[in-house]
């Protein structure tokens, strides 16, 4: 099972990925970056993606109509995605047996990238992913 750095240099081995991070969206904090970050600063980028994050897993709007687990620990959202003219941002949520509020952030080039393909495999690192 792989941990933070290896996780993190699988993500930046996806057609167009520009940089990743695993972030903590309770503090804001990037627990492991790679590659490049928009605006040039990875906290910045970290704490500005946890707001996003905090607000989808927190808020009941962005859960499913149905059988929503909001028990501590569990998240009801399993992405977000945002695109902007030049790229995409993937948000993914990392489900733990603790009480987690970790996501992977992939920075992916829009002409470069397939989101489809990134949302697949982000998918599966997260569910491979070793915290601790």
């Amino acid at each position: 099972m792989p941990g933070i750095d290896e996780c993190l240099l699988e993500a930046m081995r996806l057609p167009g990925a520009r940089g990743a991070a695993v972030v903590d969206w309770t503090s804001g904090l990037a627990l492991g970056t790679v590659g490049d970050s928009p605006g040039g600063d990875h906290e910045t980028t970290a704490a500005e993606a946890a707001e996003l994050a905090r607000l989808a897993a927190e808020h009941r709007a962005f859960a499913p109509q149905d059988d929503a687990d909001w028990s501590p620990g569990a998240c009801p959202v399993e992405d977000l995605i945002i695109a902007n003219r030049d790229s995409y941002h993937l948000l993914r949520f990392v489900p733990t047996t603790f009480d987690s509020s970790v996501f992977l952030h992939l920075w992916l080039a829009r002409d470069e990238g397939n989101l489809a393909l990134a949302r697949i495999r982000l998918g599966e690192m997260a569910g491979r992913l070793v915290l601790g």
